[in-house]
């Protein structure tokens, strides 16, 4: 196992072998059917008081969303019980990162690092495992340009104060809709087991890709062993099926093009409005 030269996690002193992520990642994906953790109250009151992207994506949203005239965009049909899904999903998923043994070895900066580059796709992950599907209706949002010809109020005005709630009526654009669709339609299609998430939810969350990381080859080598993990596992429960690693990772692929802002935008800000999305993840991974 590599480690970097001058790190100090506790997760690097010494070596592991390729089935420490297996008994890791296994592990905490066992605790999630444990009760609530007390972390959800925080998300709960929240709630209730209110590799990069593939060529053809990026180009599919420059025709989508940067057009002269108007922009075609979505908001959720019944965004009280989305956002209570997604938000449950989210207890689930900082539950599952704070119980990986090897993720709390390392040390805090970059435990914090990760977790903020992370929780996005480590969420939608978590609704395509928790089947939770959505339905948006279609909006069409006046450009710059009509507002200022037509004298209608930027988005900051049009939204009156005591109606928090409809703060995102100019919705999401399509394209990222349909990216977070397609991959829900994806994982559903391959029907992946619990054992199958979770590894890919070792993926996703040892991220070598990120700035900032101190123990930056230690975290590469987990993410090898995760996919190492994933791929032995597959082997041998779908021998019959010797493109099935490929398609997991392909699916990855279509994840990690599911920008943060476009899920906070989709899922959380119809109901708690302009919340800070990092300070929410702050209060319910450290408590506070």
């Amino acid at each position: 196992m590599a480690t970097v030269e001058g790190c100090h996690c506790r997760g690097a002193a010494g070596g592991r072998n390729n089935s420490s992520i297996l008994y890791s990642i296994l592990k905490s994906d066992s605790l999630l059917s444990s009760d609530e953790h007390p972390q959800q109250h925080a998300l709960h009151h929240l709630v209730s008081s209110s590799s990069s992207a593939p060529t053809a994506l990026l180009e599919l949203r420059q025709q989508a969303c940067s057009c002269n005239s108007t922009r075609r965009r979505g908001i959720l049909r019944a965004p009280q019980v989305t956002c209570k899904a997604a938000s449950a999903v989210l207890v689930k998923t900082i539950r599952f990162v704070k119980n990986v043994p090897c993720f709390r070895e390392l040390p805090e900066d970059d435990q914090l690092v990760l977790v903020r580059s992370g929780w996005a796709a480590l969420l939608v992950l978590g609704l395509a495992h928790d089947r939770v599907d959505f339905e948006t209706t279609e909006t069409v949002e006046p450009s710059m340009l009509q507002r200022i010809l037509t004298g209608l109020p930027d988005r900051q005005s049009e939204v009156a104060p005591a109606e928090p709630s409809r703060g995102v009526a100019a919705g999401v654009c399509l394209v990222d809709i349909q990216a977070i669709k397609a991959f829900l339609k994806k994982c559903w299609t391959l029907d992946i087991s619990t054992k199958e998430y979770a590894y890919l939810k070792g993926a996703v969350l040892f991220n070598p890709d990120v700035l900032g990381l101190r123990c930056l080859h230690y975290i590469q080598s987990l993410r090898r062993e995760s996919h190492q993990a994933l791929n032995e596992h597959v082997k041998l429960i779908h021998r019959e099926d010797s493109t099935r690693f490929a398609k997991l990772l392909i699916a990855l692929s279509m994840l990690r093009a599911i920008s943060p802002p476009v899920v906070a935008q989709l899922f959380f800000k119809p109901v708690i409005g302009a919340v800070n999305m990092e300070e929410v993840l702050l209060e319910m991974f450290y408590g506070k």
